[in-house]
C-alpha cells in the first residue's frame, strides 16, 4: 500500500498530497518534496478530501525526500524575507515608470537561481527596461509572469461569501469552466454581487452541481413554455427542481404553482 500522506507547501496555499514511501512523517514536520520546479520545502498536515485518500494509489504525485533540516528551514525563512523586499523594490520601479500592471507576489525558486514576479494587467505590459532594472540590482535571473483574475485569488488567498476558505486556496487542483447558462440552469438571480467570487469572475462552485440540475431538468419544458392546467393556460417563469415545483403565471396574470411531479408533456401548448 502506497504512503501517501498530505503536505502545505507555501506557496500553493493549498493541501496536496505526496508520495512519501518509507519515510515516516508526523503532522508539523518540515519535509523536501521532490516537484517539477526543484526541491521546494513543505509541512505535513492532514490528508486533504476523504480518509481514505492516504491509502490510494496516484502515480503522478510527487514525492517527498526527506524530513528537512535546519538549513533548509532557514533558507525558506530567508526567502521569506527576501522575497518580501523584492516585492517592495519591484512595486517602486513599476511606479517610477507608471506601469499599467498590478504586482501580486514573488517567488524565489527553490534553487535560488531566479525570481519570478506575478501581475495582473488588462493590456500587454512593456516591462523589459524593470525587467533589466531589476537583473542588475538583485543579480539574478527574472521572470515576469502574467496570471490571471482567478489565480491572483488563489495566490493571495481569501474567504469566499460561503464564509469558508476559497476553494482555489483550499482544494481545487485546477480551473474548470464557469459559464452563465450553469447560473440560468440552476434558477439562480443574474446578480453579478451574487454568483461572482472576490476574483470578479464567476464562482467555481456554480459548476459543482451543474451537472446534476441538467439531469433532474431532464423531460421538464423550458423557462417561458405555456401549459394547459386544470385550472387554465398559464406561462411559465420558474422552475425549481428542488422543491420539485414550477411557478406559474396565468392568463389573468395572477401566480400559480404546480407540481413537477403533476406535469406530464402533453400538457405542453403547441404554437
Amino acid at each position: 500500500m502506497s504512503n501517501v500522506i498530505g503536505v502545505k507547501i507555501r506557496k500553493r496555499n493549498r493541501t496536496t498530497q505526496a508520495e512519501a514511501g518509507d519515510l515516516q512523517a508526523k503532522l508539523g514536520d518540515k519535509v523536501l518534496v521532490e516537484t517539477s520546479g526543484g526541491i521546494i520545502l513543505a509541512e505535513v498536515v492532514p490528508c486533504p478530501g476523504y480518509t481514505a485518500c492516504c491509502s490510494r494509489k496516484n502515480p503522478q504525485l510527487e514525492k517527498i525526500v526527506g524530513i528537512a533540516e535546519d538549513t533548509d528551514i532557514r533558507q525558506e525563512e530567508l526567502n521569506i524575507r527576501m522575497e518580501r523586499d523584492y516585492f517592495q523594490l519591484c512595486q517602486k520601479k513599476i511606479t517610477k515608470h507608471a506601469l499599467q500592471m498590478k504586482l501580486v507576489d514573488v517567488e524565489i525558486v527553490p534553487d535560488g537561481t531566479k525570481v519570478v514576479f506575478y501581475f495582473v494587467a488588462e493590456n500587454r505590459v512593456d516591462f523589459r527596461q524593470l525587467v533589466k532594472e531589476l537583473a542588475s540590482d538583485l543579480r539574478t535571473r527574472i521572470e515576469m509572469r502574467q496570471i490571471g483574475a482567478r489565480s491572483e485569488a488563489q495566490r493571495i488567498g481569501a474567504i469566499g461569501c460561503c464564509g469558508r476558505e476559497l476553494c482555489c486556496t483550499s482544494f481545487l487542483q485546477k480551473f474548470a469552466p464557469v459559464t452563465v447558462k450553469m447560473t440560468k440552469e440552476q434558477g439562480l438571480p443574474l446578480d453579478p454581487e451574487k454568483i461572482s467570487g472576490v476574483c470578479g469572475r464567476l464562482m467555481c462552485c456554480l459548476a459543482y452541481e451543474y451537472e446534476n440540475y441538467v439531469e433532474m431538468r431532464k423531460g421538464l419544458p423550458k423557462i417561458g413554455k405555456r401549459i394547459q392546467t386544470a385550472a387554465g393556460i398559464g406561462k411559465i417563469r420558474q422552475i425549481n427542481v428542488l422543491s420539485r415545483t414550477m411557478l406559474l403565471e396565468m392568463e389573468d396574470r395572477t401566480m400559480s404553482e404546480l407540481k413537477l411531479d403533476d406535469y406530464k408533456p402533453d400538457m405542453l401548448v403547441r404554437k
